[in-house]
């Protein structure tokens, strides 16, 4: 199956909103942080708006939903791209480049005893300690390694690669937001049957809390897929377009199987809107997944797309 991206060739940014709502009740949890708790702020009218989820965590579950951890491999459209796989020291899976934080700048990938994956960096990447760093050439033994890092962003931040000033920004990005939000006040007890009045700080005892859930009347997912980055690449236009589709795959995957994004906060997806190019037609997710393997295939000889496995020793 064909995919048309003609309607984005003059387009430097691909902009897509998502109108989300609680899949039971109205009631939902954002993302806290550390000393603020929930983001809570005054948009530019006023309007009390919410970080539902932040750019870092959207990233991350977008990565998610294209690993199936069972088979420790891409899901079935995925498969061939390339990745790095970090096996423990009696051969099993620890982890790898697409679930990784940092993806390729893992510590369990560039700072364990096996540096067969830095040392290929250090040797593709060498000549770029001083001067300007090709981004392309960075670009292209990343479609090599780490496919999803070309969507993700990368920071190389290793002085032995290049001082360490090796970084592509995020090609996809994505955050929720909700507004006119209302605070949903409410709590409870840990009960501690045999011994009521124990000490709490060893986990006895009865422990009342509070808990601060949230209203709203507008959550919107939205996404960003700056075409501008992915063609200043210089790929083929086989890896270009495999770029793109991998991108709306990811889009559209969260959005109908990754919005649970805690126990008190499972959403679902009311409606998608393309905000610019006006006029584009997003992919369906079947149609996605039935032309990837194609875009994959057609691309894999520019590409050269390898699964790379080392093992994890500190």
């Amino acid at each position: 199956m064909n995919l048309d991206f003609s309607a984005l060739n003059n387009a430097p940014r691909l902009l897509i909103e998502a109108e989300l709502q609680p899949l039971q009740g109205t009631r939902f949890q954002p993302t806290g942080f550390p000393e603020i708790g929930a983001a809570q702020f005054e948009g530019p009218d006023g309007t009390p708006m919410l970080l539902v989820e932040s750019a870092q965590s959207v990233a991350n579950r977008m990565e998610e939903v294209c690993w199936d951890k069972v088979a420790d491999d891409w899901v079935q459209p995925l498969k061939g791209l390339s990745v790095v796989k970090v096996l423990d020291k009696t051969g099993k899976a620890l982890t790898n480049s697409v679930l990784e934080s940092h993806r390729i700048n893992s510590p369990y990938i560039l700072e364990g005893q096996d540096k067969s994956v830095f040392d290929k960096l250090k040797s593709e990447l060498a000549g770029m300690e001083e001067g300007v760093v090709e981004l392309r050439k960075l670009a292209r033994v990343l479609l090599h390694l780490d496919t999803n890092a070309l969507l993700h962003g990368v920071f190389l931040a290793k002085k032995e690669l290049a001082g360490g000033r090796l970084r592509l920004p995020r090609a996809l990005s994505g955050f929720i937001e909700a507004r006119n939000i209302k605070v949903a006040a409410s709590g409870g007890v840990k009960n501690d049957s045999v011994n009521p009045s124990g000490d709490t700080s060893k986990g006895f005892g009865n422990v009342p809390f509070s808990r601060d859930e949230f209203v709203s009347p507008e959550i919107n997912a939205c996404f960003n897929l700056d075409l501008a980055q992915l063609r200043g690449y210089g790929f083929p236009e086989t890896i270009y377009h495999l770029l793109v589709a991998l991108s709306l795959y990811k889009i559209r995957a969260f959005l109908e199987s990754g919005l649970r994004l805690r126990t008190a906060c499972d959403l679902e997806c009311k409606k998608i809107d393309v905000k610019r190019p006006n006029g584009y037609a997003l992919p369906a997710l079947s149609e996605l997944k039935t032309a990837l393997p194609g875009l994959i295939d057609a691309a894999k000889k520019d590409a050269g797309f390898e699964v790379t496995k080392i093992t994890y020793r500190k």
